[in-house]
């Protein structure tokens, strides 16, 4: 059973919507409420860039977005199907059609070329092996790595693997991209040089971009800045673009 909608939910809705979510981890007196009724829209194309202290929420609500984790309460709609409602198997379906996700640590397979660890997403839907390589190369190729499909991470620079992770998460031609820090491990060159790809997969494929940073430089990528405190939104808007890239960054 398809989770959401066949017509894919587009009823002029945001593509995302949550409503009065909670998280809480524990029970009783010892319970930690890491999100405390969260309200948020995202439009489809939209690239937003989540930022906070630690212990915010920020990677919480990241996790409940990308369908990792469920709400303790409150809604989570995406193209119009309640995510809350759904079973494990039902997320992790919907994980599959229309999430790609990057992370920090490049979570590449060692001893497996460019191309079969571009190619594991597909694996895991079933594709054949010859639709499996003809869309892993397409995908290295949109990323800047025609040629080096054969080369295994040890055989690549940093910025290299994460273009490698980021073809992974693209193969699939997902409607969201998660990425949770995803310069995290890179020098300031190879970070800029990534989060030009990362605007350019948002501006020319339409990829709706959710990213989890702590670097007013790489926030200031993004369209939209939602900021995180104690669980809740603190700002959210164009303008903390600005703010993030000047003094008051130290604050987040």
């Amino acid at each position: 059973m398809n989770p959401v909608p066949a017509n894919g939910g587009d009823t002029g809705a945001p593509l995302i919507r949550l409503r009065g979510v909670t998280k809480s981890y524990g029970q009783g007196a010892a319970a930690f409420q890491a999100l405390r009724g969260v309200d948020l829209d995202i439009e489809a194309g939209s690239f937003v860039a989540i930022m906070g202290p630690s212990g915010s929420g920020k990677s919480t609500v990241m996790n409940i977005l990308g369908c990792l984790d469920t709400p303790s309460g409150g809604e989570y709609l995406f193209l119009g199907a309640h995510v809350e409602r759904l079973t494990r198997d039902e997320r992790a379906r919907l994980r599959r059609r229309y999430f790609g996700f990057v992370f920090q640590g490049f979570n590449l397979l060692a001893r497996t070329s460019a191309l079969e660890n571009v190619e594991l997403p597909l694996l895991y839907r079933g594709e054949d092996a010859a639709t499996r390589r003809a869309a892993a190369r397409e995908a290295l190729a949109s990323v800047g790595l025609a040629g080096w499909e054969h080369h295994t991470p040890a055989e690549l620079s940093g910025g290299q693997q994460q273009r490698v992770a980021i073809a992974r998460a693209i193969v699939t031609r997902p409607r969201v991209l998660l990425a949770d820090e995803p310069t995290g491990n890179l020098d300031t060159q190879r970070s800029h040089e990534i989060m030009q790809l990362v605007r350019a997969l948002n501006a020319e494929r339409g990829i709706t971009v959710l990213m989890v940073t702590h670097e007013p430089d790489v926030a200031a990528y993004a369209g939209r800045v939602v900021h995180f405190v104690d669980g809740l939104i603190a700002r959210d808007g164009p303008q903390a673009v600005t703010e993030a890239a000047g003094g008051d960054a130290r604050a987040v």
